[in-house]
This record gives C-alpha cells, sequence and structure tokens, in this order.
C-alpha cells in the first residue's frame, strides 16, 4: 500500500506542475481533465502526508523516551500515545481513499417511485417520498426535472419519473433503490387503524447516449394524444410519446410536454437509463455474490426501510440504523442513512479485499 500511495503522491505533484505550467488555459478539454484527476488525488494525498508526518513525529518522540530528562520523557510518552493512536485511524482512512471507485458515482439519476401494495394510500406515500427527495436535492443544490407522471386525484403518484443533475447524485442516492415502507393512519380511516403500505423505488445513472447504443430498427415509437385530468391540463394535439424498445419489451410514456420533440427527448433518457441498469445489473449477477456492488442483494424488490408515523420513527433495515426524526427525514435530511450505507459499503468492500489479499 505504501507503494502505491507514493506513485499516487508522485502522480498528483506532476499534475500541480502542470496546472502551475503558464499555456495550461490553452487547451481547455486538457485542463478539465487535469483538474478533475487532481481533485480526485487531493484527498488521499492530504491523507497520506499527515500519516507519514505522524510517522516521522512517533520516530523522533521515540528517541526522545531516552532522554536523560524526565519531564521530556513524559512530554514524549504522551505524544507516542496519542501518534499511535491516530495512525491506525489514518492507515484505515486511506484504505477506504484507494478502494476501487464505482465509475457511475459521478452520473446525475434517473429517479423512479411507484405505488405499491396499499391502494390509494401508497399512492399518497410515492407523493410523500418524491416530495423528499426533491427537498433534499434542494437542500444539496441539484437539480430536479419531472420526466413523466400519472397523478391521482387525491394528490398522489401511480408512478413518477424525475431526473436529478448535480455534483455525484448516483454516489449519493444509489443505496435508496428498494421497497420503502410506511405504516400510518389514512386520512380516510375513520377507526384510527394503522396501515401498511409500500412504495418502490429506483435509482438508475442517467446514460449519456456513448453509454447505450439503440438502433432505430430496436425502436418503435408510436404517437398519440396525451390524456390527464381534464381542462388546460390536456393536450389537444398528437404529442404524447410511447417508445418501446423492441429486444427488451420496455415501455416508456411521456406526455407532460406540449411538445412532441420534447416528450420523446425525455423518454429516450428514460429508457437509455433503464437500459444501462439492465446491463448493470446483468454484470452484477454474473460477478460473485460477495462481490456485489449493492448493499445487501441490491434487490430492488426488498424492504429497505420503514417509515412509521405515529412513533415518529424511521428504521433503515441494511444497516439497523433507526432514527426518531421523522418529520425531518420527510423533508429531505438523509444524510445519516446515506453516509451510514455509504460507509456500511465501504467496509464490506474492506472486508473482501482483506479476504482476497
Amino acid at each position: 500500500m505504501f507503494d502505491k500511495l507514493l506513485s499516487i503522491e508522485k502522480s498528483f505533484e506532476e499534475l500541480e506542475r502542470q496546472l502551475a505550467a503558464p499555456d495550461v488555459f490553452d487547451d481547455q478539454d486538457r485542463y478539465k481533465k487535469l483538474t478533475k484527476t487532481h481533485s480526485e488525488l487531493k484527498a488521499v494525498v492530504a491523507v497520506f502526508r499527515e500519516y507519514k508526518r505522524l510517522a516521522a513525529d512517533l520516530e523522533g518522540n521515540q528517541e526522545l523516551l531516552r532522554d536523560a530528562d524526565q519531564e521530556m520523557r513524559e512530554m514524549a510518552e504522551a505524544e507516542v500515545k496519542e501518534i499511535k493512536r491516530q495512525l491506525p485511524e489514518l492507515e484505515e482512512k486511506l484504505k477506504v481513499l484507494l478502494l476501487p471507485t464505482d465509475p457511475l458515482d459521478e452520473k446525475n439519476i434517473i429517479l423512479e417511485i411507484r405505488a405499491g401494495t396499499g391502494g390509494e394510500e401508497a399512492a399518497l406515500f410515492a407523493a410523500d417520498l418524491f416530495r423528499m427527495y426533491c427537498r433534499l436535492a434542494e437542500n444539496k443544490g441539484w437539480k430536479v426535472e419531472l420526466m413523466s407522471d400519472h397523478p391521482t386525484g387525491t394528490g398522489g403518484f401511480k408512478e413518477v419519473i424525475a431526473s436529478i443533475s448535480g455534483e455525484r447524485v448516483y454516489s449519493q442516492l444509489k443505496y435508496e433503490s428498494g421497497t420503502h415502507r410506511v405504516q400510518r393512519v389514512p386520512a380516510t380511516e375513520a377507526q384510527g387503524r394503522i396501515h401498511t403500505s409500500a412504495v418502490t423505488v429506483a435509482i438508475m445513472p442517467e446514460a449519456e447516449e456513448v453509454d447505450i447504443e439503440m438502433k432505430a430498427e430496436e425502436l418503435r415509437v408510436d404517437v398519440y394524444r396525451s390524456s390527464g385530468p381534464g381542462g388546460q391540463s390536456v393536450n389537444t394535439t398528437d404529442s404524447a410519446i410511447r417508445v418501446t424498445h423492441l429486444p427488451t419489451g420496455l415501455i416508456v410514456i411521456c406526455q407532460d410536454e406540449k411538445s412532441q420533440h420534447k416528450n420523446k427527448a425525455k423518454a429516450m433518457k428514460v429508457l437509455r437509463s433503464r437500459l444501462l441498469q439492465i446491463e448493470q445489473d446483468k454484470r452484477k449477477a454474473e460477478e460473485d455474490a460477495t462481490r456485489r456492488s449493492q448493499v445487501g442483494t441490491g434487490d430492488r424488490s426488498g424492504r429497505i426501510r420503514t417509515y412509521n408515523f405515529p412513533q415518529s420513527r424511521v428504521t433503515d433495515h441494511r444497516i439497523n440504523l433507526t432514527l426518531y426524526k421523522l418529520d425531518m427525514v420527510m423533508e429531505g435530511d438523509l444524510d445519516e442513512f446515506i453516509d451510514g450505507l455509504i460507509s456500511f459499503h465501504q467496509a464490506e468492500s474492506l472486508k473482501l479485499q482483506a479476504a482476497g489479499a
């Protein structure tokens, strides 16, 4: 590991030399690549340099343990004790920083939320979850764009699809895929009984055209008049788009825009992301089960989180984390869950790395 870190530090110093050159801005593409790589290496180099500094201090203080001055020896003993506490922590941090990164972590995402069991209550909770993710995006400075929705008459969603773009969105939300369960008393429940409903969430990395190639002969594009709740919301032109990917049977419908061109562009973006997700799932299924990059099994059908409204409790079942601040979570305060899931995944990766060493 030490040799690898020395090599990374040497590369980082070379990048700094290139970024300091007077002609660095002449080629913007090259400049962007240099700054991106510099940013990726900066954290690990900073921790490594701190590790080396402490290691040198440890060596110096161990020499002082042989000093004739008792007070100097006592100071050195205290320093040695503190450094020996810090070094293992930095070593673990370096191991985490050296873990292979997911190449999709930088991607924007397509968020799909669908009402499951529970009828209208599930649809209402689907709307609640969509609002939760919108608040989270707002807190982090991300942009949310609605792609498609199927609202119910009472303010819920049978299905809602949106894109979320910003800095490293997929890296923070990829573990949100799965079944989210809600326990609460529906507004229509006269006897105050708690009902349990479920909503499924899918987080897919947004695919570019270079990621997924779709041939024209593999697609069937149907145009029709969009439907809506009535009034001004209904389009009077044939602008709704249904795209069918013939090899897989995947169907994407977009009708929110009045422009047929915009609806088609949105549908194609969602379709590409679904196909990329299928490729990812297939690749993971072919790997050894212990090396999958999803938390747990990664199975979207598995229950991952429960939102209990009577107790103001939210539990993530994968990492056994329970928080009694449901109101704050529904306002987009998901950082404890996100950080916990990332740490859990990193710990699992370190175990696999140690086992394979």
